[in-house]
């Protein structure tokens, strides 16, 4: 299945690790020394799903910034 897009998604920062919101939206980032590619997953209320994948990868992080995410979005993360 190819991955669903939606919201823009900027390069962002490898650290913090996992998600970190600044008050406009939020940086996504995780480590993985084996992953060629992470997507982050964000769920609507129904379920639906939109895949994302994370731009940049610095020193074994992946990363990426969605601008307009709020606090209490559900997200996951794909790795391949």
């Amino acid at each position: 299945r190819p991955p669903l897009t939606g919201p823009e998604i900027w390069p962002g920062e490898a650290f913090p690790l996992g998600a970190t919101f600044d008050g406009a939206g939020a940086n996504f980032s995780l480590f993985s020394e084996v992953a060629d590619r992470v997507w982050l997953c964000l769920f609507d209320d129904d379920g639906t799903e939109t895949r994302l994948e994370l731009p940049e990868i610095t020193a074994f992080v992946h990363h990426g910034y969605v601008p307009g995410i709020q606090p209490g979005q559900r997200y996951g993360f794909r790795v391949e």
